[in-house]
């Protein structure tokens, strides 16, 4: 089976085409362009992408989402009633879901025969106990759905997969990058995690704030005039890394950089990485190995060693790269599906 991989960001799409064959996943192409909106029609661009280097059509499309809302906690194949609660979900990741609901839109129109697949980065998270994903909050609030979800899911799959069978009981996974997140895996499992009911809680990433004290925007609501929609566009674009630089979340630009903001930025990435990786320990009881992957993970050795450096304490563990194959992920769940109709 042919599988064409989505995974819509804010502001790009990645994309890869898959030849998959039972567990066995080939990648016969791998790039990304422009996210939807506007004039700009992605999906007919991968089609001539597609024909100019003479690939076969997909025989099946499988998306990333990032977050499902509190129905949908497992990947499934698209219909017009997952399409309701794919609507449903934007309010819980505005900066992400967005685009992942425009593009299949467009790629069930271009591609209408073809079963499509969506695949949540918050269904790895679903093992969590009650304790790990129960929000201090009163009851009619968190049966509503508000809650600890998790994400970055299917970079976490992808990695327990590569580790195999001999995945060791107490594993911590960092997923470094423009958004980062980590996870506490025990026996294989996803039981603790550091992003919330959105994916701007937890450690600082590239334009969002991680965990903030939620007096910080009632302050802002209050003397500072911000309403919902100004909020929204500080804690998505304006904090994190670019918003302690002054101007980039680019690590290569703030490595180079040797002013005192640049530095600062570095220094509180690290020191929050580094809480919450104990963090994570704590609810493993301890640490067999920390493994690093995600953009900066993978390829920032001053960043990774910088955060090992203050876990020295810990005395003896290992740690290891491994790269992400997030899209991978995804060409695998779709197979599966679209093979069960």
């Amino acid at each position: 089976m042919y599988v064409l991989a989505l995974n819509a960001g804010s502001s790009s799409l990645k994309y890869g085409l898959y030849r998959v064959e039972g567990d066995a996943v080939e990648a016969l192409l791998s790039d990304q362009t422009d996210a939807p909106g506007g004039d700009a029609d992605p999906v007919h661009a991968i089609i001539d992408t597609l024909r100019e280097k003479k690939l076969p059509m997909p025989d099946a499309i499988g998306h990333r989402i990032v977050h499902g809302g509190p129905n949908i906690r497992d990947h499934a194949l698209i219909d017009d009633a997952l399409m309701k609660h794919l609507d449903e979900a934007k309010a819980y990741a505005p900066l992400h879901v967005p685009a992942a609901v425009e593009m299949v839109k467009r790629a069930r129109e271009a591609f209408p025969e073809a079963p499509q697949v969506a695949c949540f980065d918050t269904a790895f998270h679903k093992t969590m106990p009650a304790v790990a994903k129960t929000l201090p909050l009163p009851a009619e609030l968190r049966e509503g759905g508000i809650e600890r979800y998790g994400f970055h899911g299917l970079s976490y799959e992808s990695i327990v997969r590569q580790l195999g069978a001999g995945i060791p009981s107490r594993v911590v996974i960092a997923h470094l990058g423009n958004g980062a997140s980590l996870c506490a895996v025990r026996d294989g499992k996803s039981i603790d995690t550091t992003m919330g009911l959105t994916p701007t809680g937890g450690i600082v990433m590239g334009t969002r704030p991680g965990d903030l004290d939620p007096g910080v925007l009632l302050y802002l609501m209050r003397e500072k005039g911000y309403d919902a929609e100004r909020l929204e566009k500080l804690v998505d674009r304006e904090s994190g890394l670019k918003g302690l630089s002054g101007g980039t979340s680019d690590m290569r630009k703030l490595h180079a950089a040797k002013d005192k903001a640049s530095q600062l930025a570095l220094d509180v990435f690290v020191h929050t990485a580094r809480k919450h990786i104990a963090a994570m320990i704590a609810s493993l009881g301890g640490l067999d190995l920390l493994i690093f992957t995600g953009g900066i993970g993978e390829n920032d050795a001053k960043t990774r060693d910088a955060i090992l450096a203050g876990l020295q304490w810990l005395g003896d563990f290992e740690s290891r790269v491994i790269p992400t194959e997030e899209d991978a992920q995804i060409a695998r769940h779709t197979a599966k599906l679209a093979t069960s109709l």
